[in-house]
């Protein structure tokens, strides 16, 4: 069969072009979304007199028996129809006759992409909050059960001042948190309608643009032809909050890989998580954590590639920009296996409580208290640095922490030092000093953790609400 718009040539297509510039390899992806597109279309087409009803009624029946037969797994896409939308309108004119060829009226495959892939990344944004809210909520348990547990909080990958483990945690429920609602706010962008400008232009066909955008739940439709057709920030913002998530996953997998690990041992995953090595029996490797923090590249990789595919191109559509799917389809795969691995690691890590408190017990974390101390007496702030500058040296040269000193020892730097400074090094009381609004004393984490509550409770709710809509 010759092509559906061969009509104008008179040599078959190359062999080699064929198969170099189909995109049905991965565009069958949209399949869904091209169908439910289509439905939406000839029901517009019926209700505005375009084609007769009954055309109508056997197109849609025609189409709902394609899609069943792609569920089954009956259809054999081909190279030669090129893409989705030609594959599944050669198929539908097969099983249909020449009716079938009434469905592309008053559309053009330009806006008829662009809205697949809107309808294919709706769905998938809210997938990805409902996600981030299984990964925040698992984090959140590890928080509301480690409210006792001081960890060395750390710069630098120093130890700079102990905090409370559930502290560290909280923070990234508060990144997952913003990631959540960037997806949120770029929802509405997404859901926006380019079907109806045509290849360009519009069409001379009186369809109903917004009557289109109500049947497949469109808030809004584009303004302007050219910019629906040409139109893919969408999928960069996509890209980049996809990249950002990654990021903070890469954060959190290189903790997990250095608190798992026998120099730390703060932390252990479950064996379900972990890997063995084909050599060294005793090995339980972080094989997951390591990979996402790998995968990460390849996502930011997809965002630079459409950057730079799109930074150069005219008005309005052009062939580059099929090279617009294959890396959302890979960033949406990868970014799915890496959160979805991610809430049940979380969520079975154990804590080692123990070795925690063993570290803070044994540094100087507690140095800048000192100092805060002193300054309570009157000293400014910049000589009590000194003194505890020369407090801490003197530790290192007698192999001693700062609760091993005897009040002489401290005094013999100060003479403002007093009993109380026993109390003032303990670490709960480091910690609990810090009662400050988003510190790491427990009051404070303790309602963090109830503000986050509320907040995934409103997650939740805005995850089942746009599911609905979005289907």
């Amino acid at each position: 069969m010759s092509k559906l718009w061969g009509g104008r040539f008179t040599k078959k297509t190359d062999q080699l072009v064929e198969e170099y510039t189909a995109s049905i390899t991965f565009d069958k992806e949209l399949a869904e979304e091209d169908i439910q597109g289509s439905l939406a279309h000839v029901t517009m087409l019926g209700k505005q007199g375009i084609i007769p009803l009954d055309d109508v009624d056997t197109i849609k029946e025609g189409l709902h028996r394609v899609m069943q037969k792609i569920k089954r797994g009956e259809i054999e896409f081909a190279v030669a129809d090129e893409d989705i939308h030609m594959n599944i309108e050669k198929t539908l004119i097969d099983d249909i006759g020449a009716v079938g060829g009434k469905l592309h009226t008053g559309r053009s495959r330009n806006d008829q992409v662009a809205t697949d892939m809107h309808l294919y990344l709706r769905k998938r944004v809210v997938e990805f909050v409902d996600l981030l809210h299984k990964l925040q909520s698992a984090l959140l348990e590890q928080a509301k059960a480690n409210l006792d547990t001081i960890v060395p909080g750390y710069t630098h990958l120093q130890r700079a001042q102990p905090i409370l483990f559930a502290h560290h945690l909280m923070a990234y429920v508060a990144m997952f948190g913003r990631d959540a609602e960037r997806l949120q706010d770029s929802y509405k962008r997404i859901n926006t309608l380019p079907l109806g400008a045509g290849a360009l232009a519009g069409t001379t066909f009186p369809i109903d643009r917004h009557f289109v955008a109500s049947q497949l739940g469109f808030d809004r439709v584009y303004e302007n032809s050219l910019d629906a057709v040409s139109d893919r920030d969408f999928i960069l913002e996509f890209l980049s909050h996809a990249s950002i998530i990654m990021m903070h996953l890469s954060r959190l997998s290189e903790e997990l890989i250095l608190w798992s690990s026998s120099e730390f041992r703060f932390v252990e995953l479950d064996d379900a998580f972990c890997t063995g090595s084909s050599i060294m029996p005793q090995k339980k490797n972080p094989d997951v954590p390591e990979l996402v923090r790998g995968k990460t590249g390849r996502v930011y990789g997809n965002l630079m590639g459409l950057l730079t595919v799109l930074k150069s191109l005219p008005l309005a559509y052009n062939k580059d920009m099929q090279e617009d799917k294959e890396g959302m389809f890979d960033t949406v795969k990868t970014m799915q296996g890496a959160l979805q691995l991610f809430a049940p690691m979380i969520a079975t890590m154990k804590v080692n409580k123990g070795r925690m408190r063993e570290a803070v017990n044994k540094d100087f974390s507690n140095a800048t208290d000192i100092a805060d101390f002193l300054v309570g007496k009157g000293l400014p702030f910049r000589q009590a640095h000194e003194v505890i500058g020369k407090t801490v040296l003197y530790c290192i040269e007698q192999n001693k922490f700062l609760l091993d000193l005897t009040l002489d020892e401290f005094k013999q730097f100060s003479k403002l030092f007093d009993e109380r400074i026993y109390d003032v090094l303990q670490p709960e009381n480091v910690v609990n000093a810090r009662n400050v609004y988003g510190g790491t004393a427990t009051a404070q984490v303790s309602e963090a953790i109830t503000r986050a509550e509320s907040g995934l409770e409103q997650t939740a709710a805005w995850v089942a609400e746009y599911a609905e809509r979005s289907k």
